[in-house]
């Protein structure tokens, strides 16, 4: 982690779906102004619906893994971007000084839990896909202005 960008890590509960899905967008959209990260509070592994709806947006998080925020104690983080209101009530004290955000984002696993149908559920994942898209894109704007 030599890069002298700033550091952006995006907290989600199980680091499985929407901070995943943060971190994808943000490399592919800001990658050359950000080191972009995502960790859990738990680690529930990656979400194979949202590697499909990311992938159909062109952004392949395939290759993500789901971590512990605990494995960036020794990472300078600038900002952490808390993605789920249960991350952000529970994110532990930050080593280094760290600026702290809250943009909560609706649950999709959560949300398809009660479809009835495949492409239902998909289209839960795709909204909050979309919504995490259009948030991450200002990025530069809103941390400015923070």
């Amino acid at each position: 982690m030599s890069d002298n960008k700033p550091s952006i890590l995006f907290l989600c509960t199980g680091n499985s779906c929407r901070s995943q899905m943060a971190e994808g967008w943000a490399r592919k959209l800001h990658g050359d102004r950000f080191q972009v990260y995502s960790a859990g509070i738990e680690a529930h592994g990656l979400n194979p619906r949202a590697v499909q709806v990311m992938q159909e947006a062109g952004v392949d998080i395939s290759g993500q893994r789901s971590q512990l925020l605990k494995e960036f104690d020794d990472v300078k983080l600038d900002v952490v971007i808390s993605v789920c209101g249960h991350a952000d009530k529970n994110c532990p004290v930050l080593a280094s000084p760290t600026r702290r955000i809250h943009a909560p984002f609706d649950d999709p696993p959560a949300l398809a839990k009660n479809a009835t149908s495949e492409q239902e559920g998909l289209a839960h994942y795709r909204r909050v896909r979309d919504e995490i898209r259009d948030y991450v894109s200002q990025l530069p704007t809103l941390l400015a202005r923070q």
